[in-house]
This record gives structure tokens, C-alpha cells and sequence, in this order.
């Protein structure tokens, strides 16, 4: 298999997701704006995400991801296809009774999670009832990812990056046409959620059904699979929800700032994912598997090399991206939700954010790449400890950074948090002997910074000053912006061409 056109395609799955999320948001900005019921359905919004982060694509995909590979490899396919039973059936059940637990549990959690929405007649209310909309989504997310780790280890990489698309479509759907019909209209896109997970779920069983994997639900908690799978949650869940509770502390903050930080972040955070998504998240998915199997065969020069190559991509595409969104901030906001009833203040607000996050941009992608060299060897642990350490150090610049930055200094301390996490990652490996950097990187470092320093002046002048893109009409902006990428792209791939990179060196196999 090759990984680099592994990567691409996931991306660009990914990318469709993106755009379309893009969409989702700028119609949500367009309909909503940014205020008392945009930060109800936020909060109430990323509750459940925060759970799917959590159990789903968190803590479960990587205690199962590793040990289904490792059946795969050394145990053939009816023991997995039995591991898939087993561990589907305990996962159904567990989230199920979450799910339960917080749509009765609602106004508790909303209490806690969000005490300032106390203050406000009607928002603690309205928020408490779009979350007993949406916390179900936790059940059928997290059996999405049950699919897509499956789905993943037998190398069928694009129909999980494209499964998200069909929340961004139910969204964009229940935003246009069904807010009409609810009272208040944000509760369109609770229901939205509800649907979009619905829809999620039943795409990826025909899939599944093709691998003759689609789970029986067979529930048998002494299984050996099971177990480990189990033992391997238990530090995971930990470890996850730790950067979990990062966030949900950043909401609290966020709650007691003026009315629309908790949206401006939401945007900010959203412009963040595009490079998160295509870079870190798309590597991840690839290096995971690819990982667990070098070990499952004890290759450990493979192992070592495969997160080398992992590392360089990294910072080929994600120092760039970090750069270009500081940049370009007030360009992108307005371009995607300067519309109706989303102020020019509201864009600069969004814009501080969003500057803030891109200095944390490349530590953001390094953890989603270091991590899994942990994960694959079914060592958990080791990460939560780092992680934990991270969470104290990030509440630190929290304190700190919010009295004069505001809603930005949450951003900042996300983003400087995620690169003290990739620090320890990166130096933990190395103390270990499991990542030797293969040769080359001073040079490779050095014409990286050549590169993004021609992009960096190429896009500051094509861009402008802030203030015009305020001024002119959405297909100005949109063809302003469209030209300013691709003149910063075509500088920097072209710097890179001359200094000497090609394609080629970049083509890995498994």
C-alpha cells in the first residue's frame, strides 16, 4: 500500500467534509449570527462531541484499533470477526446507558459545564433542551467509529473520511429549510445532530457487510479480546479526557466572558480543523494501522522510519498552514461568515481567535502523529501522563493569558498547550530507542524555512490591509481569496522545487 496516496485520499474525503462544514457554518453564521442561541446550541453541541472525542474517536480507537490489527495479522479472520461481536455488543451497550444518563442528567451537566449561562433569563433553559436533543448522538458516533476502525484496518480508508459529510449535509438542510418549523429555530440544529448521526451510522453498514465484518452484537464481557480492549479504555478514557476537559474548561471561561465568545471561539476552532483534519487527523488514520502491524511483525526499524517520514510530512504541510492562517484570519472570516447577521465585529473577535490558534497550529498535528507511535505498541499510558502534565500546564496559560487577551487567550493556551504535549511525545520516543530519526533533518529544516518565508511574503503583500475585505461584496472576497491561496501555494511548492524536494521523496509502502 502506498501511504502518501493513502494520506491524499483520505484528505481528500476530508477536504469534501471541510468544505462542506465550511458551508454548514456559514449558513448557521447567516441564519444565527452569533449570540444567545448560537452559544446555547454550541455548548450544547459540543457536549455530546466532546463524549464522541472521548469514547468514540478517542479512548476506543485506540485501545481497538491496535489489538483488531494484531488479531488480524496473528490470529485470522474468524477470531476477528468474534473480537468484532463481542466488543461492538459491549460498546452499544455502555454508550447507551451514557446516553440515557445525560439526556436525564441535562440541566446538571449544562450547570457545570456552562454555570455563566445561569445569569441570562432563558439560555440556561434553551440549552439544557437542545442537549437533550443531541446527546444521542454519543450512541451512534460511537458506533461509527466502531465501523471506521474496521473499516481502517482492512485499508478501506476513504468511506470513513467521508462519512462525516452526511452531518455537514443534515446541518446545512435543517438550518435552510427545517428552522421555520421549530420554536425557537435553533432547535432545527439540534435535531440536525440527531439525523446527521442517524445517517452516519446506516452508510457505513453496506460497507462493513462487504468485509463480512458487520458486527452481531454478541455480548460475552469474558472474552480475551474484550478484556484487553477494556484495560486498554481504562488508561485511554483517562488519557483522552484529559484534553477533553481542557476544553470544557475553556467553555466555562468562555461563559463568563461577553455574550458571543463562546461562538467566536466555535469559529475560530472551526477554521482550525480544516489543517487539523487534512494533516493531522488523515495522518493519524494512516499511521495507526500501518504502525500496529509493523509491531504485531516486530519490525522495529520499519516502526521507526514509518513515524520519520510521518514527522517530515508533518511539518512540510503543517508549518505552512500555521503561517498562512495567521496571515490570512480576517480574509478567511469574512470570506466564510461576514454575511447577515454576523458583524465586522464579530470578525475581528473571530480573527484574534483564530491568530491566536495557529501558533499552536503545528503541535496541534505533531500530538495526532506522535501519539499513535505510543498507541501502536498498546502502550496508553505513557501518553496520559503526558497528557495530564499538559492539562496543568494549559490551565496555567488559561489563568494567565485570559485577563488581557480575552476569548484569544483561551485559543493561545490550546494551541501552546498542543505543542508542549508534542515536545514530551517527541522526547519520550527518542528516550526510548522507538523513534531514531533517520538523517538529513538539519538540511531538510533549512530549506523548509527558506520555503515558508517566500510564501510568507507572497501572501502578506497579494493579501492586503484586513480592513478592505471587509468592504467588498462575497464573490470579491471568495475570488480575492481563491488567488491569495493559490499565489502562496504555487511560492511555496515552487520554493520547495527549486531547493530540491520532489514527490518521489516523500512515496512510503507497507
Amino acid at each position: 500500500m502506498n501511504l502518501l496516496r493513502a494520506v491524499a485520499a483520505v484528505s481528500g474525503m476530508t477536504l469534501v467534509s471541510r468544505v462542506l462544514g465550511f458551508v454548514r457554518d456559514l449558513v448557521i453564521a447567516r441564519v444565527f449570527g452569533a449570540g444567545l442561541f448560537t452559544d446555547a446550541f454550541f455548548v450544547a453541541f459540543k457536549i455530546p462531541n466532546l463524549m464522541r472525542r472521548l469514547f468514540a474517536e478517542g479512548a476506543f480507537s485506540q485501545a481497538f484499533v491496535p489489538i483488531l490489527g494484531e488479531y488480524r495479522n496473528r490470529r485470522g479472520e474468524p477470531a476477528t470477526r468474534l473480537l468484532v461481536d463481542h466488543v461492538a455488543a459491549a460498546l452499544a451497550g455502555a454508550l447507551f446507558l451514557v446516553a440515557l444518563i445525560g439526556v436525564v442528567a441535562a440541566p446538571v451537566i449544562i450547570y457545570v459545564s456552562a454555570p455563566g449561562f445561569t445569569a441570562i433569563p432563558g439560555k440556561f433553559e434553551l440549552t439544557v433542551e437542545l442537549l437533550r436533543i443531541t446527546f444521542p448522538y454519543i450512541l451512534f458516533i460511537s458506533l461509527v467509529a466502531l465501523a471506521g476502525g474496521i473499516l481502517n484496518t482492512y485499508s478501506r480508508f476513504s468511506v470513513p473520511a467521508f462519512t462525516p459529510v452526511l452531518l455537514n449535509l443534515s446541518f446545512i438542510g435543517f438550518a435552510l429549510w427545517g428552522a421555520p418549523y421549530f420554536d425557537p429555530p435553533v432547535k432545527a440544529l439540534a435535531w440536525a445532530v440527531f439525523a446527521g448521526g442517524v445517517a452516519q451510522l446506516l452508510f457505513q453498514i453496506p460497507f462493513l457487510a462487504r468485509l463480512r465484518m458487520l458486527p452481531r452484537f454478541r455480548l460475552d464481557l469474558k472474552d480475551e479480546g474484550v478484556r484487553r480492549v477494556l484495560r486498554q479504555m481504562g488508561p485511554a478514557v483517562f488519557g483522552v479526557s484529559i484534553g477533553q476537559v481542557s476544553l470544557l474548561i475553556n467553555v466555562i471561561f468562555a461563559s463568563f466572558l461577553v455574550t458571543g465568545s463562546v461562538s467566536w471561539l466555535y469559529y475560530a476552532d472551526r477554521l482550525m480543523e480544516f489543517p487539523t483534519g487534512l494533516l493531522g487527523v488523515a495522518l493519524g488514520t494512516i499511521l495507526l494501522p500501518s504502525l500496529s502491524r509493523h509491531y504485531a511483525e516486530r519490525s522495529a526499524a520499519e516502526y521507526s522510519a514509518l513515524l520519520d517520514w510521518g514527522l517530515r510530512l508533518t511539518l512540510l504541510l503543517a508549518v505552512p498552514a500555521a503561517v498562512a492562517l495567521a496571515l490570512l484570519a480576517v480574509p478567511l472570516v469574512a470570506t466564510l461568515f461576514h454575511y447577515g447577521a454576523f458583524t465586522a465585529e464579530d470578525v475581528f473577535a473571530t480573527r484574534r481567535a483564530v491568530v491566536a490558534y495557529s501558533a499552536g497550529l503545528i503541535g496541534l498535528i505533531l500530538v495526532k502523529v506522535l501519539a499513535p507511535g505510543f498507541y501502536a505498541r498498546q502502550d496508553i499510558r505513557t501518553p496520559v501522563r503526558m497528557a495530564l502534565v499538559t492539562l496543568g500546564v494549559t490551565q496555567l496559560m488559561n489563568l494567565t493569558f485570559i485577563w488581557w487577551l480575552k476569548h484569544a487567550g483561551l485559543a493561545l493556551a490550546i494551541g501552546l498547550g498542543a505543542c508542549f504535549n508534542a515536545t514530551l511525545l517527541l522526547r519520550g520516543l527518542r528516550r526510548r530507542g522507538i523513534y531514531v530519526p533517520l538523517p538529513g533533518w538539519s538540511v531538510f529544516l533549512v530549506k523548509l524555512g527558506v520555503a515558508v518565508y517566500a510564501m510568507f511574503a507572497v501572501v502578506w503583500i497579494a493579501a492586503g490591509p484586513d480592513a478592505a475585505w471587509l468592504t467588498m461584496n462575497a464573490a470579491e472576497r471568495a475570488l480575492r481569496l481563491a488567488w491569495v491561496v493559490a499565489l502562496g501555494a504555487v511560492s511555496y511548492f515552487g520554493a520547495l522545487w527549486v531547493l530540491g524536494f520532489r514527490l518521489s521523496d516523500f512515496a512510503k509502502r507497507v
